[in-house]
């Protein structure tokens, strides 16, 4: 099984910096593509942004130029630096991963969140 463990949520003001991250553990043999999605309040679960085990990214259009996303293989933890925060960045943070436990066994694994409140 892999876990997903994320950290760094939390309360900041309109124009601030939040820094998240992921750690993934667990019999694995390879993480493939790792990303963050967030869910707000009524809303469905959305894209944030993703980034290959090479070190390709694809971000949301809403956070283009605001967010980084990046990751140390190493230490199989993914990274997203928010900048220039705004209210409507308010929701709950998921840490995702798509890992193999055994060669060619690929699967989606999720973390269970981390709250990013925005004040105006």
């Amino acid at each position: 099984q892999v876990q997903l463990v994320e950290s760094g949520g939390g309360l900041v003001q309109a124009g601030g910096s939040l820094r998240l991250s992921c750690a993934a553990s667990g019999s694995i043999f390879k993480i493939n593509a790792m990303g963050w999605y967030r869910q707000a309040p009524g809303k469905q679960r959305e894209l944030v942004a993703t980034i290959t085990s090479g070190g390709s990214t694809n971000y949301a259009d809403s956070v283009k130029g605001r967010f980084t996303i990046s990751r140390d293989n190493a230490k199989r933890t993914v990274y997203l630096q928010m900048n220039s925060l705004k209210p409507e960045d308010t929701a709950v943070y998921y840490c995702n991963c798509v890992a193999e436990v055994r060669l060619g066994v690929r699967s989606v694994y999720w973390g269970q969140g981390t709250q990013v409140t925005v004040s105006s």
